[in-house]
């Protein structure tokens, strides 16, 4: 609300939606039959500390705790931060453990999460092990909940026939033999959809036309830069 922060959205009813709303819809399925599922987000459910204490496990406030803490006033460093801590896939005491292929019987299946707040209950009561399983949308809801608990506004985007490039050509590569039969050699692929997050905050290291809705994404695929 406050016009010189950098975090500030002048917009009311975008205010109520991306800060204040603890509940919405994340969109799921493939582009032909798209899903809409409940998420409660419940920020405002007695989740601060535990949002700090996030922080405070962190890998960034482990290797220089004085560094880490003088920046968490800068939502740029919060969304990297964050977006680490929400998976724990890195071995960093983070919320989720994400799993895409084989059994769930021993613990919870991704599909049957429908809200951040047990999830982030349930890694505080575990003593902050990484809470088991999440997929992408999961990912997204419990990331939402923490940002918007710490006051930056953040919204889901769910994307369909969702391109995974590996070897960062920026195309999509399939390959045919000369009678025209599909060769299965490349890594390449495309998802039926993703599900990622968007916070909103200004960039004064980038200049002013690229304030707004900034991209994080706390799904484990692959390395930052490799």
């Amino acid at each position: 609300w406050f016009s010189g922060d950098d975090v500030y959205m002048s917009n009311e009813n975008e205010r109520q939606e991306y800060v204040l709303n603890e509940n919405g819809i994340i969109f799921v399925g493939n582009a032909r039959y798209i899903e809409a599922r409940g998420w409660y987000y419940g920020q405002f459910q007695d989740l601060l500390n535990i949002c700090l204490t996030m922080l405070d496990l962190s890998l960034y406030y482990r290797q220089d705790p004085a560094m880490d803490v003088s920046r968490r006033g800068d939502p740029k460093y919060l969304g990297r931060v964050i977006s680490s801590m929400i998976n724990g896939n890195d071995n960093d005491n983070g919320v989720l453990l994400g799993k895409w292929q084989g059994s769930f019987h021993s613990h919870e299946n991704p599909s049957r999460w429908d809200g951040s707040v047990v999830i982030l209950k349930k890694w505080r009561q575990d003593n902050y092990r990484p809470v088991q399983y999440g997929q992408c949308w999961v990912f997204a809801g419990v990331m939402c909940t923490v940002l918007r608990c710490l006051g930056i506004p953040t919204r889901l985007v769910s994307n369909f026939n969702s391109a995974h490039d590996v070897d960062r050509n920026l195309s999509i590569d399939k390959y045919y033999d000369s009678s025209g039969r599909s060769l299965n050699i490349s890594k390449d692929s495309t998802w039926d959809y993703h599900v990622w997050n968007e916070s909103w905050f200004v960039r004064p290291d980038l200049g002013r036309a690229y304030n707004g809705w900034q991209v994080l994404d706390a799904t484990p695929q692959e390395q930052s830069r490799g």
